[in-house]
């Protein structure tokens, strides 16, 4: 589900968000420090902020590893929410790499989706070697590109090579069987825009209980 007009209006990152937004994501695998593209990708980076401030990414994992077969040091990590219905947003367009221009290269963090092209939410992907299947190309739209990672690639890399298993089809093997925590996310840029919907989730985050 696309949210209203007005919302879209809203989320377009053109009311005073710097064209670089930098986002710490604090795991229990190291730090990882992300730079945000505002202006070549605002509508999804702007969904990702949605998450940032609103706490949204707090107590959540990466929970996959997909590694290629002929080179297991290549692939992308997935993280984010998952399937907790308790934190998803309304989606927004998907902004290809036809009209971004961000390519999957290795570093980039990109919006992960459904069969949908606009249905991603509070899950994300990080490139670790280039992945250009994942580009717009004729007859489909690919993936919405939006940043890259511009500390602790290191941790990055830990992660892809945590023991998987489980999962299915195309994420078959694929699942990390201890999932690494994203204890939080902070934006370093700019000014918070928190939802003001409830969070029901933080009643779940011990370090958050009263």
């Amino acid at each position: 589900m696309l949210p209203p007009r007005a919302e879209l209006l809203d989320l377009g990152c053109g009311g005073g968000e710097p064209a670089t937004v930098r986002v710490r994501l604090v795991t229990s695998a190291g730090t990882i420090t992300l730079a945000l593209d505002a202006r070549r990708a605002p509508l999804t980076v702007a969904n990702f902020l949605r998450y940032v401030d609103d706490e949204r990414l707090a107590g959540t994992h990466f929970y996959r590893a997909a590694r290629r077969k002929g080179d297991p040091t290549k692939g992308f990590i997935q993280g984010g929410i998952g399937t907790d219905a308790r934190r998803i947003l309304p989606s927004v367009p998907i902004e290809p790499t036809s009209k971004t221009g961000i390519r999957h290269l290795s570093g980039t963090i990109s919006m992960a989706r459904s069969v949908n092209p606009d249905s991603a939410h509070g899950n994300f992907s990080i490139m670790i070697g280039d992945n250009p299947a994942l580009d717009a190309r004729p007859g489909k739209l690919g993936y919405a590109a939006f940043g890259r990672v511009v500390g602790g690639m290191d941790v990055v890399h830990k992660i892809l090579a945590m023991p998987t298993g489980g999962g299915r089809e195309e994420m078959r093997g694929q699942m990390i069987l201890q999932r690494v925590k994203i204890l939080r996310a902070e934006r370093l840029d700019g000014t918070a825009k928190p939802t003001g919907r409830p969070k029901p989730w933080l009643i779940d985050l011990p370090w958050r209980r009263d």
